[in-house]
Protein backbone atom coordinates (compact mmCIF):
# COMPACT_ATOMS: atom_id res chain seq x y z
CA UNK A 1 0.00 0.00 0.00
CA UNK A 2 1.30 3.43 -0.86
CA UNK A 3 1.53 6.03 1.86
CA UNK A 4 0.45 9.67 1.57
CA UNK A 5 1.95 12.72 3.15
CA UNK A 6 0.66 13.36 6.67
CA UNK A 7 -0.34 16.94 5.84
CA UNK A 8 -4.10 17.29 5.36
CA UNK A 9 -6.53 20.02 4.47
CA UNK A 10 -9.13 21.40 6.85
CA UNK A 11 -11.63 18.92 5.41
CA UNK A 12 -9.33 16.06 6.23
CA UNK A 13 -8.28 15.26 2.65
CA UNK A 14 -4.61 14.55 2.15
CA UNK A 15 -2.53 17.22 0.42
CA UNK A 16 -0.45 15.90 -2.48
CA UNK A 17 3.27 15.90 -1.80
CA UNK A 18 4.65 18.97 -3.63
CA UNK A 19 8.29 18.13 -3.02
CA UNK A 20 10.43 17.64 -6.16
CA UNK A 21 10.82 14.05 -7.38
CA UNK A 22 13.78 12.11 -6.09
CA UNK A 23 16.28 10.40 -8.28
CA UNK A 24 18.69 7.56 -7.70
CA UNK A 25 20.09 7.18 -4.15
CA UNK A 26 17.32 9.40 -2.83
CA UNK A 27 18.86 12.64 -4.13
CA UNK A 28 16.42 15.29 -5.29
CA UNK A 29 16.52 16.14 -8.97
CA UNK A 30 15.05 18.91 -11.08
CA UNK A 31 12.44 18.44 -13.79
CA UNK A 32 15.12 18.72 -16.47
CA UNK A 33 17.28 16.14 -14.70
CA UNK A 34 20.52 18.07 -15.31
CA UNK A 35 23.26 16.68 -13.11
CA UNK A 36 26.21 18.69 -11.75
CA UNK A 37 28.53 16.59 -13.92
CA UNK A 38 26.61 17.58 -17.06
CA UNK A 39 26.81 21.25 -16.07
CA UNK A 40 30.52 20.91 -15.38
CA UNK A 41 31.21 19.29 -18.76
CA UNK A 42 29.19 22.02 -20.50
CA UNK A 43 31.17 24.75 -18.73
CA UNK A 44 34.47 23.01 -19.48
CA UNK A 45 33.66 22.74 -23.18
CA UNK A 46 32.44 26.35 -23.29
CA UNK A 47 35.65 27.48 -21.60
CA UNK A 48 37.93 25.59 -23.98
CA UNK A 49 36.09 26.58 -27.15
CA UNK A 50 34.99 30.14 -26.34
CA UNK A 51 36.27 31.66 -23.10
CA UNK A 52 39.96 30.72 -23.35
CA UNK A 53 40.40 32.04 -26.93
CA UNK A 54 38.59 35.25 -26.02
CA UNK A 55 40.73 35.66 -22.92
CA UNK A 56 43.89 35.06 -24.95
CA UNK A 57 43.03 37.68 -27.57
CA UNK A 58 42.11 40.16 -24.84
CA UNK A 59 45.39 39.65 -23.01
CA UNK A 60 47.33 40.03 -26.25
CA UNK A 61 45.55 43.29 -27.06
CA UNK A 62 46.90 44.82 -23.81
CA UNK A 63 50.50 43.66 -24.22
CA UNK A 64 51.57 47.29 -24.69
CA UNK A 65 49.36 48.48 -21.85
CA UNK A 66 46.23 50.60 -21.94
CA UNK A 67 47.98 53.35 -23.85
CA UNK A 68 49.05 50.92 -26.55
CA UNK A 69 45.51 49.52 -26.77
CA UNK A 70 44.01 52.99 -27.08
CA UNK A 71 46.56 54.03 -29.66
CA UNK A 72 45.72 50.96 -31.74
CA UNK A 73 41.96 51.50 -31.75
CA UNK A 74 42.09 55.30 -32.08
CA UNK A 75 44.40 55.39 -35.10
CA UNK A 76 42.64 57.13 -38.02
CA UNK A 77 42.78 54.01 -40.19
CA UNK A 78 41.31 51.89 -37.38
CA UNK A 79 38.51 54.38 -36.68
CA UNK A 80 37.65 54.52 -40.38
CA UNK A 81 37.51 50.76 -40.78
CA UNK A 82 35.37 50.28 -37.64
CA UNK A 83 32.97 53.01 -38.77
CA UNK A 84 32.66 51.52 -42.26
CA UNK A 85 32.15 48.03 -40.82
CA UNK A 86 29.40 49.12 -38.43
CA UNK A 87 27.68 51.24 -41.08
CA UNK A 88 27.41 48.57 -43.78
CA UNK A 89 26.54 45.91 -41.19
CA UNK A 90 23.66 47.96 -39.81
CA UNK A 91 22.32 48.60 -43.33
CA UNK A 92 22.58 44.90 -44.22
CA UNK A 93 20.81 43.90 -40.98
CA UNK A 94 17.97 46.39 -41.58
CA UNK A 95 17.49 45.16 -45.15
CA UNK A 96 17.27 41.59 -43.89
CA UNK A 97 14.80 42.60 -41.17
CA UNK A 98 12.39 43.81 -43.84
CA UNK A 99 12.90 41.21 -46.54
CA UNK A 100 13.72 38.35 -44.17
CA UNK A 101 10.43 38.87 -42.34
CA UNK A 102 8.61 39.08 -45.68
CA UNK A 103 10.19 35.84 -46.91
CA UNK A 104 9.35 34.07 -43.64
CA UNK A 105 5.75 35.28 -43.94
CA UNK A 106 5.45 33.95 -47.49
CA UNK A 107 6.98 30.59 -46.56
CA UNK A 108 4.61 30.10 -43.62
CA UNK A 109 1.36 31.64 -44.81
CA UNK A 110 1.40 30.85 -48.54
CA UNK A 111 1.49 27.66 -50.59
CA UNK A 112 3.10 27.76 -54.02
CA UNK A 113 5.02 25.45 -56.37
CA UNK A 114 8.70 25.19 -55.49
CA UNK A 115 8.23 26.18 -51.86
CA UNK A 116 10.62 23.44 -50.73
CA UNK A 117 13.27 24.70 -53.14
CA UNK A 118 12.94 28.23 -51.78
CA UNK A 119 13.25 26.89 -48.25
CA UNK A 120 16.48 25.16 -49.20
CA UNK A 121 17.86 28.24 -50.94
CA UNK A 122 17.43 30.25 -47.72
CA UNK A 123 20.04 28.07 -46.03
CA UNK A 124 22.45 28.21 -48.97
CA UNK A 125 24.57 31.04 -47.48
CA UNK A 126 25.21 28.79 -44.47
CA UNK A 127 26.58 26.00 -46.66
CA UNK A 128 28.31 28.01 -49.38
CA UNK A 129 31.91 29.08 -48.67
CA UNK A 130 31.76 32.85 -48.33
CA UNK A 131 34.66 33.41 -50.70
CA UNK A 132 32.59 31.66 -53.37
CA UNK A 133 29.83 34.15 -52.67
CA UNK A 134 32.31 36.99 -53.15
CA UNK A 135 33.46 35.48 -56.46
CA UNK A 136 29.87 35.09 -57.68
CA UNK A 137 29.03 38.68 -56.72
CA UNK A 138 32.18 39.93 -58.43
CA UNK A 139 31.18 38.09 -61.60
CA UNK A 140 27.73 39.69 -61.44
CA UNK A 141 28.64 43.21 -60.33
CA UNK A 142 32.29 43.45 -61.38
CA UNK A 143 33.98 45.08 -64.39
CA UNK A 144 32.60 42.43 -66.77
CA UNK A 145 29.08 42.50 -65.33
CA UNK A 146 26.60 40.67 -67.60
CA UNK A 147 23.86 43.05 -66.43
CA UNK A 148 26.05 46.15 -66.92
CA UNK A 149 26.01 47.05 -63.20
CA UNK A 150 29.50 47.67 -61.81
CA UNK A 151 29.54 47.93 -58.03
CA UNK A 152 32.83 46.34 -57.02
CA UNK A 153 35.02 48.36 -54.64
CA UNK A 154 32.03 50.36 -53.39
CA UNK A 155 30.04 50.41 -50.16
CA UNK A 156 26.88 49.13 -51.91
CA UNK A 157 28.88 46.06 -52.92
CA UNK A 158 29.75 45.48 -49.26
CA UNK A 159 26.09 45.81 -48.30
CA UNK A 160 25.02 43.30 -50.96
CA UNK A 161 27.66 40.80 -49.87
CA UNK A 162 26.76 41.10 -46.19
CA UNK A 163 23.03 40.94 -46.93
CA UNK A 164 23.61 37.70 -48.82
CA UNK A 165 25.49 35.92 -46.03
CA UNK A 166 23.19 37.12 -43.21
CA UNK A 167 19.79 36.56 -44.85
CA UNK A 168 19.05 33.20 -43.13
CA UNK A 169 19.36 34.60 -39.61
CA UNK A 170 16.19 36.70 -39.70
CA UNK A 171 14.19 34.20 -41.75
CA UNK A 172 14.98 31.26 -39.49
CA UNK A 173 14.27 33.27 -36.34
CA UNK A 174 10.89 34.59 -37.51
CA UNK A 175 9.64 31.46 -39.28
CA UNK A 176 8.98 29.24 -36.22
CA UNK A 177 7.25 32.09 -34.38
CA UNK A 178 4.93 32.61 -37.34
CA UNK A 179 4.17 28.89 -37.39
CA UNK A 180 3.11 28.96 -33.73
CA UNK A 181 1.16 32.22 -34.02
CA UNK A 182 -2.55 31.87 -33.32
CA UNK A 183 -4.34 32.72 -36.56
CA UNK A 184 -7.72 32.78 -34.80
CA UNK A 185 -6.83 36.12 -33.18
CA UNK A 186 -6.12 37.65 -36.57
CA UNK A 187 -9.38 36.26 -37.96
CA UNK A 188 -11.30 37.67 -35.01
CA UNK A 189 -9.76 41.09 -35.55
CA UNK A 190 -10.68 40.93 -39.24
CA UNK A 191 -14.28 40.04 -38.34
CA UNK A 192 -14.40 43.07 -36.05
CA UNK A 193 -13.41 45.29 -38.97
CA UNK A 194 -9.64 45.67 -38.64
CA UNK A 195 -7.78 45.98 -41.92
CA UNK A 196 -4.63 44.03 -42.76
CA UNK A 197 -2.26 46.84 -41.81
CA UNK A 198 -3.87 47.21 -38.38
CA UNK A 199 -3.84 43.47 -37.78
CA UNK A 200 -0.18 43.25 -38.64
CA UNK A 201 0.78 46.30 -36.57
CA UNK A 202 -1.31 45.51 -33.50
CA UNK A 203 -1.29 41.70 -33.39
CA UNK A 204 1.36 40.11 -35.57
CA UNK A 205 4.28 42.52 -35.22
CA UNK A 206 4.36 42.58 -31.40
CA UNK A 207 4.49 38.79 -31.35
CA UNK A 208 7.25 38.71 -33.96
CA UNK A 209 9.30 41.57 -32.53
CA UNK A 210 11.50 39.49 -30.16
CA UNK A 211 12.36 37.07 -32.97
CA UNK A 212 13.00 39.94 -35.39
CA UNK A 213 15.32 41.64 -32.92
CA UNK A 214 17.20 38.41 -32.31
CA UNK A 215 17.60 37.79 -36.03
CA UNK A 216 18.73 41.37 -36.60
CA UNK A 217 21.30 41.06 -33.82
CA UNK A 218 22.67 37.80 -35.18
CA UNK A 219 22.83 39.23 -38.69
CA UNK A 220 24.64 42.36 -37.49
CA UNK A 221 27.18 40.51 -35.36
CA UNK A 222 27.88 38.08 -38.19
CA UNK A 223 28.33 40.96 -40.62
CA UNK A 224 30.86 42.93 -38.55
CA UNK A 225 33.21 39.94 -38.55
CA UNK A 226 32.65 38.83 -42.14
CA UNK A 227 35.70 38.42 -44.36
CA UNK A 228 35.25 35.93 -47.19
CA UNK A 229 32.18 37.45 -48.86
CA UNK A 230 33.74 40.94 -49.09
CA UNK A 231 37.35 40.08 -49.85
CA UNK A 232 36.91 40.20 -53.64
CA UNK A 233 33.89 42.40 -54.23
CA UNK A 234 34.82 45.01 -51.60
CA UNK A 235 38.13 46.14 -53.00
CA UNK A 236 39.79 46.62 -49.57
CA UNK A 237 40.30 50.36 -50.08
CA UNK A 238 41.49 51.96 -46.80
CA UNK A 239 39.10 54.61 -45.58
CA UNK A 240 36.46 53.64 -48.15
CA UNK A 241 35.66 49.94 -48.43
CA UNK A 242 38.13 48.29 -46.04
CA UNK A 243 36.21 46.45 -43.32
CA UNK A 244 37.54 45.45 -39.92
CA UNK A 245 38.37 41.86 -40.82
CA UNK A 246 40.54 43.04 -43.73
CA UNK A 247 42.22 45.64 -41.52
CA UNK A 248 43.02 42.91 -38.98
CA UNK A 249 44.55 40.77 -41.71
CA UNK A 250 46.60 43.77 -42.84
CA UNK A 251 47.95 44.30 -39.31
CA UNK A 252 48.98 40.64 -39.12
CA UNK A 253 50.80 40.91 -42.45
CA UNK A 254 52.81 43.95 -41.31
CA UNK A 255 53.71 42.18 -38.05
CA UNK A 256 51.45 44.20 -35.74
CA UNK A 257 49.54 41.43 -33.92
CA UNK A 258 48.81 43.61 -30.89
CA UNK A 259 46.98 46.14 -33.05
CA UNK A 260 45.09 43.32 -34.76
CA UNK A 261 44.10 41.92 -31.37
CA UNK A 262 42.93 45.35 -30.19
CA UNK A 263 40.58 45.75 -33.16
CA UNK A 264 39.35 42.19 -32.60
CA UNK A 265 38.48 43.04 -29.00
CA UNK A 266 36.53 46.09 -30.16
CA UNK A 267 34.51 43.92 -32.53
CA UNK A 268 33.87 41.44 -29.71
CA UNK A 269 32.62 44.22 -27.45
CA UNK A 270 30.34 45.60 -30.16
CA UNK A 271 28.90 42.14 -30.79
CA UNK A 272 28.44 41.38 -27.08
CA UNK A 273 26.73 44.69 -26.29
CA UNK A 274 24.48 44.38 -29.34
CA UNK A 275 23.30 40.88 -28.46
CA UNK A 276 22.85 41.82 -24.78
CA UNK A 277 20.75 44.88 -25.55
CA UNK A 278 18.59 43.05 -28.08
CA UNK A 279 18.12 40.10 -25.73
CA UNK A 280 16.98 42.39 -22.91
CA UNK A 281 14.67 44.29 -25.26
CA UNK A 282 13.21 41.06 -26.62
CA UNK A 283 12.64 39.67 -23.14
CA UNK A 284 10.86 42.83 -22.02
CA UNK A 285 8.68 42.73 -25.12
CA UNK A 286 7.79 39.10 -24.43
CA UNK A 287 6.87 39.91 -20.83
CA UNK A 288 4.77 42.84 -21.99
CA UNK A 289 2.93 40.60 -24.44
CA UNK A 290 2.32 37.97 -21.73
CA UNK A 291 0.97 40.66 -19.39
CA UNK A 292 -1.44 41.94 -22.03
CA UNK A 293 -2.95 38.50 -22.61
Amino acid sequence: MTSVDSTTTEAGAPVPDSRPPRGFLGRSRTFAGVSPMTIGVAWLWLSVIVLLPLSAITVQSFEDGWSGFWEAISAPAAVDTIWITVLVSVIAALINVVFGTLIAWVLVRDEFPGKGVVNAIIDLPFALPTIVASLVLLSLYGPNSPIDVQLNATKPALVIALTFVTLPFVVRQVQPVLIELDVDVEEAAAVLGANNATIFRKIVLPALLPAILTGAGLAFTRAIGEFGSVVLIGGNIPGDTQVASQYIQQQIEIDAPVDAAAISVVLLLIAFVTLLVLRVAGRRQSKREDADR
